[in-house]
């Protein structure tokens, strides 16, 4: 019960404070089509739920009703466990660029595409709370210079960069 409590203020803290910070810059345009598939994490900031986390995976597809569905796996560190959450996403605008994820419907965070590569091999996705932020590849790992790059751009978008953890990926 007390788990329960503490999930569900967490996750409504993570709501109510993730539209306070509008002023993030994202990308003009996403072609959500080119966007889906799977994506590998490079690097986030540490959260729950992704807490001890390795080998993580995004995988978008769309859904008959113009919502993206989400899946993301991990294996746990510790135990070797594999752990997924399913969840479904959908574009508050034309530019596909901010879209609102949830994995405990009602509640929806912000998932803003704040850099992508322009043949979609890499991406820097983030909230404009500056509390959650991802460095996602469609490969295990990323060029020094593109890593060197998105933390750049992180870093001059008001995100405190030294909180990366870089993902294991094996």
């Amino acid at each position: 019960m007390i788990k329960k409590l503490i999930l569900t203020v967490a996750i409504v803290f993570f709501v109510g404070c993730s539209t306070k910070y509008e002023n993030l810059s994202t990308e003009s345009r996403v072609d959500l089509n080119k966007y889906l598939g799977t994506w590998y994490e490079i690097a986030r900031f540490e959260h729950f739920f992704e807490k001890g986390c390795k080998n993580v995976t995004a995988n978008y597809s769309l859904l008959e009703d113009e919502q993206i569905r989400v899946i993301n796996r991990c294996t746990k560190i510790e135990s070797g466990e594999k752990k997924e959450a399913k969840g479904v996403a959908y574009s508050t605008d034309n530019t596909n660029s901010k879209l609102k994820v949830s994995f405990f419907r009602p509640f929806y965070g912000d998932y803003w595409i704040i850099s992508l590569d322009e043949n979609y091999k890499y991406a820097l996705v983030g909230s404009p709370s500056r509390e959650y932020l991802w460095i996602l590849s469609r490969t295990k790992t990323i060029d020094e210079k593109i890593k060197k790059r998105l933390i750049d751009i992180a870093f001059k978008n008001g995100f405190d960069t030294s909180k990366f953890i870089w993902t294991i990926q094996e």
